[in-house]
Parts: C-alpha cells; sequence; structure tokens
C-alpha cells in the first residue's frame, strides 16, 4: 500500500496531473469516437441509400398498384354500363310487349262485347218477330173465336125466336081451328126436324172448324217449340264455336308465351356465355399484365441486388 502510494507520488510528480492510464483511456477513447462517428456516417450514407431505394420501389409498387387499380375500376365500369344497357334493353322489351298485351287485352274485350251485342240484338229480333206474329195470330184466333161464338149465339136466338114464334102460331092455330091441328102439328113437326137437321149441320160444322182450329193451334205450338229449340240450337252451336276458338286461341297464345320464354332464355344464355368469355379474356390479359408486371420487378430486383 505505501509502495503503491509512493508509486502514484512519483508518477504525478514525474507526468503531472495525467497519468499515463488515463491518457491512453482517453486516447482509446478519442479513437473509439472517431471510428464510431465514421462507422456511423458511412452506416447513414447506406441506410439513406437503402431507404431511398426502398422508397423508389415502393413508389413503383404503389404506381403499379394504382394503374392496375384505375384499370380495375375501369372494367366494373364499363361492365357496369354494359349490365345498365342490358337491363334497360329488357326493361324497354318487357315494357312493349307488356303494352301490345295490353291492347291486344283490349281489343279481345271490345271485339267480345261486340260479339255478345251483336248476339243480343239477334236474339231480340227474333223474339220480336216471333212475339209480333204471335200477337197478330192470337188476335186473328181471337177475332175468330169471337165471330164464331156470336155466328151460334145469333143462330140459337134465331132458332129460339123461331121456335117462340111457331109456338105462337100453333097456339093461335091451334085456339082457331082444331080441325087444322093436323096440319100444324105436321108443319110444327116438320119444322122442328128442319130445325133440328139445320141446328145439327151446324154443330157438325162447328165441331169440324174447331178441329181444324186444335189442329192449327197444335201445328202452330209445335212450329213455336221447334223454332225455339232451333234457335237455341244454333246459340248453343255459335257459344261452343266461340269457346272452342277462345280454346285453340288460348292453346295458341300458350305456346307463343313458351316461344317467346324459351327465346329469352336462349338470349340470356347466349349474352352470359359472351359475358363469361368477355370475363375470361379479361382474367387472361389481367394475368399476362401481373405476370409481366412480376417479371420486370423480378428483373430490377435482380439488377438491384447485383448492384448491392
Amino acid at each position: 500500500y505505501l509502495a503503491r502510494k509512493f508509486f502514484y507520488l512519483w508518477a504525478k510528480m514525474t507526468f503531472g496531473q495525467v497519468l499515463p492510464s488515463k491518457a491512453r483511456c482517453f486516447y482509446d477513447q478519442k479513437i473509439l469516437q472517431k471510428t464510431f462517428g465514421e462507422w456511423k456516417e458511412q452506416w447513414t450514407v447506406c441506410r439513406e441509400k437503402k431507404l431511398s431505394l426502398r422508397a423508389d420501389n415502393h413508389y413503383r409498387h404503389l404506381l403499379l398498384n394504382l394503374i392496375f387499380k384505375a384499370w380495375r375500376t375501369y372494367v366494373c365500369q364499363q361492365q357496369g354500363k354494359r349490365n345498365k344497357n342490358y337491363v334497360a334493353e329488357s326493361h324497354a322489351k318487357r315494357q312493349t310487349l307488356l303494352r301490345t298485351w295490353q291492347h291486344w287485352l283490349v281489343y279481345v274485350d271490345v271485339q267480345r262485347t261486340k260479339h255478345g251485342m251483336q248476339a243480343v240484338a239477334l236474339a231480340f229480333r227474333r223474339r220480336s218477330c216471333l212475339s209480333i206474329s204471335w200477337a197478330v195470330w192470337r188476335r186473328q184466333h181471337y177475332q175468330k173465336c169471337t165471330g164464331h161464338k156470336m155466328n151460334i149465339l145469333a143462330l140459337q136466338h134465331w132458332a129460339q125466336s123461331l121456335q117462340f114464334r111457331a109456338w105462337l102460331q100453333w097456339r093461335e092455330l091451334y085456339l082457331h081451328t082444331q080441325d087444322e091441328k093436323q096440319k100444324d102439328t105436321r108443319a110444327v113437326t116438320h119444322h122442328q126436324h128442319w130445325e133440328l137437321r139445320r141446328c145439327m149441320g151446324a154443330w157438325l160444322g162447328y165441331l169440324n172448324l174447331h178441329r181444324v182450329k186444335k189442329r192449327q193451334n197444335e201445328l202452330a205450338q209445335e212450329f213455336h217449340r221447334s223454332r225455339r229449340l232451333r234457335s237455341c240450337f244454333s246459340h248453343w252451336q255459335l257459344a261452343w264455336e266461340c269457346r272452342r276458338r277462345m280454346r285453340a286461341h288460348g292453346r295458341d297464345l300458350e305456346k307463343r308465351a313458351a316461344r317467346m320464354a324459351l327465346w329469352r332464355a336462349f338470349a340470356h344464355w347466349k349474352h352470359y356465355v359472351v359475358l363469361c368469355v368477355e370475363e375470361a379474356q379479361q382474367c387472361e390479359l389481367a394475368e399476362k399484365h401481373y405476370k409481366s408486371h412480376l417479371l420486370v420487378l423480378q428483373k430490377y430486383w435482380n439488377r438491384w441486388k447485383s448492384r448491392l
């Protein structure tokens, strides 16, 4: 301890306040600081070069990414425009078809109304003609029946008046002359036989006329029934024909609708195939562009590595 103490005193008196160990340590520190400063400067320069290269690479990658995004946006916009045009065309076709269908429905309703009005007018005309003929025939028949009844009443009244006059004459003759009783009785009996014969003839004529009129009434009723059956059959036949035509028209419309649906499905399929082909071509172009971009990047990466 004393030797170390006296050695430190001798070194301080010989070399001054700074010891060789401290000077050596200070020298080593200064050399280390200079070396570290130069190394730091070189490291900073290398780092700046690396950062500049990374910035250039990032800038190029960003530009390529922006170009790819802009191209993809343009493709999407073009595809959206095509989709909108297709939707607009399909909507216009549907609107045109809807208007055509509505006009056709209105035309069918008008034609159906016209046919119904014509059928009602024909039926009304037939009924009016039949009713007029029937009224004329009934009036004539009533007039004939009334005239016949009046004739019968007149004959009965005439017969009663004749009988009453004959009975008065017979009574007068019977009171006045009893001798001519037989002649009067013969005359009265002969007159009564003649009156009875005439009444019998009139009654037989009335029966024959009644039979004829009854036969005419039956014929008229049969004719009326046949006319009604014929008109009903004609109406049924017209309705059946109209229903058959409507069914045939409905089948035609169903066939046309099926054809239109098939044509629309084929058009949609064709458009879908075209879109798929375009999409495949665009994907292929995008893949080629991306591969070329990767090749360019790989080329620049190899150059940068070789330079590094």
